[in-house]
């Protein structure tokens, strides 16, 4: 059988130097553990982050461009100028052709959800109490495919009928409200009661205090916009390729396109900085793996001298003796790898365990993934196969009559 001796003879190589091939082992399992913990956290986290970030909004959002200013004369190389044109106030604009424009964009590559919305602010009010709040005029079962509002939902009942809102629970106990009542909403030129259908728990505290869902047609009436939409949501397939998208559609359209990641560029920022973060430390833990293989090899291509100028006095070619070394660094990288794997799974254990919230639920899910493993395992092999390159070199020069007389 093809390298049957390689293979006893490496083995047996391991046997008796019993105790630095299990100290390696456990070296390259400790190494390989550190690796795969800390890819399954760091992933872990930035779905998490991601996920809450996402949680409240669009992937990519599609607004009316701003009015632009005209100067009433061009700049001119010399002079003076005397006058000066100022920006003029925005005001709530639909988009052009909305209704037209959901279709296509929903037919789109990537695209899974398309959500029309009339947003804007106002007052709300009941009895003495006055909170400025955020509205949202949305279709509720296309809103419901961009954010999911049904899980969160804490009171109250699932639907939007004309002259019902859905509001945030820091709203609802600041006007003294609860499912069933009524509070009006104040645009500074429309006043219209509704009532509470539902409380909702936005996961951050200054949406709980302003977020305000009414049904679009409310909203059209509220904010002035009869028939419009200021904004249309979009939810895309993968989130990471949301920019992408929008760029392809600012080529298309002339509109103000947004992505999730432009709206949240210090958070993207704070994520690759992460991911840069562990690439460097999993290259610095595989070449601490790699220099501490190569060394017990070295020290074993020392202490086996004589024992390999006697297989190469018996016939045993160069080659041979580089494949026995190379397969010492194969079999202790992957003896490695599995214990490694192993010891990261009770690390995701432990962790998933005593990482708690203020509520007592987990912190965050992080999950050990086959191909992370997989990964890990895979190249703590490979990286045991190179570190024994140099050794199974020097031990394959070795010249016979030499090796034996030392």
């Amino acid at each position: 059988m093809p390298w049957m001796f390689e293979w006893t003879v490496a083995l047996r190589f391991l046997r008796e130097g019993r105790m630095q091939s299990l100290l390696i082992v456990a070296g390259v399992a400790a190494g390989v553990a550190v690796v795969t913990y800390i890819t399954a956290l760091i992933h872990g986290l930035q779905a998490n982050t991601v996920n809450k970030t996402l949680g409240t909004q669009a992937h990519i959002t599609v607004r009316a461009p701003e009015d632009v200013v005209v100067p009433l004369l061009p700049a001119q190389a010399q002079g003076v100028v005397v006058s000066d044109t100022q920006p003029r106030a925005q005001r709530l604009r639909s988009v052009a052709n909305w209704q037209q424009l959901v279709p296509v964009l929903e037919a789109g590559a990537g695209v899974v959800a398309v959500s029309p919305m009339v947003s804007g602010a106002g007052l709300a009010l009941r009895g003495e109490a006055s909170q400025a709040i955020a509205l949202m005029g949305v279709e509720l079962e296309r809103y419901q495919r961009i954010v999911n509002l049904r899980e969160k939902m804490v009171a109250g009942r699932w639907g939007l009928a004309p002259g019902e809102a859905m509001i945030g629970v820091e709203l609802a106990s600041d006007l003294g409200v609860r499912p069933g009542d009524r509070f009006t909403i104040d645009t500074g030129s429309v006043t219209e009661p509704v009532r509470v259908t539902a409380l909702l728990d936005m996961g951050v505290k200054d949406l709980n205090r302003r977020t305000v869902v009414i049904p679009l047609r409310s909203a059209q009436n509220l904010l002035g916009v009869p028939g419009g939409a200021t904004v249309l949501d979009l939810k895309v397939a993968d989130v990471w390729m949301a920019e992408t998208l929008a760029q392809q559609l600012r080529q298309r359209y002339d509109y103000d396109i947004e992505s999730w990641q432009a709206t949240n560029a210090q958070l993207v920022s704070a994520l690759n900085a992460q991911s840069i973060s562990t690439a460097v430390i999993r290259g610095v833990v595989l070449i601490v793996v790699v220099l501490g293989i190569a060394s017990v090899l070295v020290v074993s291509v020392v202490q086996k001298r004589k024992e390999i100028g006697i297989l190469r006095a018996m016939g045993t070619t160069q080659a041979q003796v580089l494949r026995m070394f190379l397969l010492q660094g194969a079999v202790v990288g992957a003896l490695g790898s599995v214990g490694g794997v192993l010891l990261a799974a009770v690390l995701v254990q432990l962790f998933t365990f005593f990482a708690r919230d203020a509520a007592g639920g987990a912190l965050f899910e992080i999950h050990l993934s086959g191909a992370d493993a997989l990964s890990a395992a895979l190249t703590a092999t490979v990286c045991g196969v190179l570190a024994a390159v140099i050794p199974a070199r020097s031990a394959a020069r070795l010249d016979p009559a030499q090796a034996i007389r030392m």
